[in-house]
């Protein structure tokens, strides 16, 4: 009985997290689909949250790599005026503490590809592995 007691209790706290995660991030960021990812790059800055390599290997076409870890310290390269595009293979960590970060420093209009790279249907550039 004991061990039931412990699991729902940690399966209510992990729910409880993952809901406060995604609550921050709704307050920081919007979440946006394709189409309206694709519309708001015409005015934004688009950015590639990811390592390096990965940024090399496929990107999308006219984003710049900023991996999240450098971010911080590349804020004056990016315009709190224009609206900021962020994304990642998949919505993670990485374009979450990415918003969090931007939100922190002022910046007004952050949006994040709703599904990542790996369901992104526009123009990409990628590099063939030889």
């Amino acid at each position: 009985m004991n061990n039931w007691l412990i699991l729902g209790l940690t399966v209510v706290i992990v729910a409880a997290y993952i809901g406060y995660r995604y609550w921050r991030l709704r307050q920081a960021a919007t979440l946006l689909e394709n189409d309206d990812f694709r519309h708001m790059m015409r005015s934004g800055q688009l950015i590639d949250v990811r390592d390096p390599s990965a940024f090399n290997r496929k990107h999308i076409l006219g984003a710049r790599n900023i991996p999240q870890a450098q971010l911080k310290d590349s804020l004056s390269a990016l315009r709190k005026d224009k609206p900021v595009l962020l994304y990642e293979n998949l919505r993670g960590g990485l374009v979450t503490n990415a918003a969090f970060l931007l939100k922190k420093n002022g910046f007004k209009e952050i949006y994040i590809l709703s599904y990542g790279l790996e369901n992104w249907e526009g123009k990409v550039k990628e590099n063939k592995v030889v």
